[in-house]
């Protein structure tokens, strides 16, 4: 005789809804969602709309959320008064150049260790993972000691560099290239395929997943980044959207023509397109946090 099988809903089967208390627990839990979801957009949203307000607008009371009138206009005033599209493209050069590095040397050192394996890569690989214990501030002094002394301030090849130097990088790619069948490296090396042409041509190719990935992390690392663009690009028309902020932040109560209003709105500005990012590549970033800790 089979065994009736009722719909389930996780670890709740269909028929636990209809008791008291799990309708209890079931609209608790629908509170507290409601509730953190209130907590989370509450900051950029608040951003958004108070970055069309005036001035004076922003010191009044009683506190209104939204402002009495949405001048567009000052999206345009903004964003060519303040010159805002340079710093964009500044950000987004040194977004490309970390995209060419991380995924370039990360990807042939993890190949080399992971695929090649010469001698040695084991204690290579150790190294890596030891550097992953160094707070990364503690590198930052002999660091951009070395940038200065080579003679590469006011320069993006240092962030690219940095960037394309990451350990967590390298042990993603390793872990990925961990999975891939040796047999497919014996089988192209049969046929004539040289360890370069295995890595470009075999390799690179099975690793769309790892590569948007790591992509996606890169991207976010160099957008908002503050520190080290700030440290080494000391002309203005260098300096990316991070570094701009706080150079008008700090000039934002002797400046007539720059007031909280226009910070608001130049924040406002620097917010919109890691949202537009993550809309476009929410499924690719969600799937990455659920699998990155997970082996087969």
């Amino acid at each position: 005789m089979k065994q009736l099988k009722t719909k389930s809903y996780g670890i709740l089967i269909f028929s636990d809804y209809k008791k008291t208390s799990f309708k209890i627990l079931y609209g608790v839990l629908i509170g507290i969602l409601i509730l953190t979801l209130l907590i989370t957009i509450f900051p950029p949203l608040w951003l958004l709309l108070s970055s069309f307000k005036s001035a004076s607008e922003l010191y009044e009371l009683p506190f209104s959320l939204f402002p009495k009138n949405l001048n567009l206009g000052k999206v345009k005033d903004v964003w060519s008064s303040l010159q805002f599209g340079n710093y964009y493209m500044n950000s987004i050069y040194v977004i490309l150049g970390a995209l060419v590095c991380s995924i370039l040397f990360n990807g042939l050192l993890a190949y080399a260790v992971s695929v090649l394996k010469p001698k040695g890569y084991k204690l290579v690989y150790n190294m890596v993972l030891i550097s992953l214990m160094i707070p990364a501030i503690l590198n930052m002094g002999p660091l951009l000691n070395n940038i200065v002394n080579i003679g590469l301030s006011n320069s993006y090849l240092p962030l690219w560099l940095v960037y394309g130097a990451n350990p967590f990088n390298f042990i993603m790619f390793k872990t990925f290239f961990d999975k891939l069948p040796s047999s497919l490296f014996d089988s192209a090396q049969i046929d004539g395929c040289n360890k370069i042409q295995l890595f470009y041509k075999i390799i690179l190719p099975l690793s769309t997943p790892i590569i948007m990935v790591i992509g996606i992390f890169t991207i976010n690392a160099a957008w908002s980044d503050f520190l080290l663009p700030f440290l080494v690009l000391n002309i203005d028309a260098k300096q990316t959207v991070m570094v701009k902020i706080y150079s008008l932040y700090s000039v934002m109560g002797t400046s007539m023509n720059f007031g909280p209003d226009k910070l608001l709105m130049v924040l406002a500005l620097s917010v919109i397109p890691p949202v537009i990012f993550f809309l476009i590549f929410q499924k690719q970033i969600t799937s990455s946090v659920a699998t990155s800790g997970m082996k087969d």
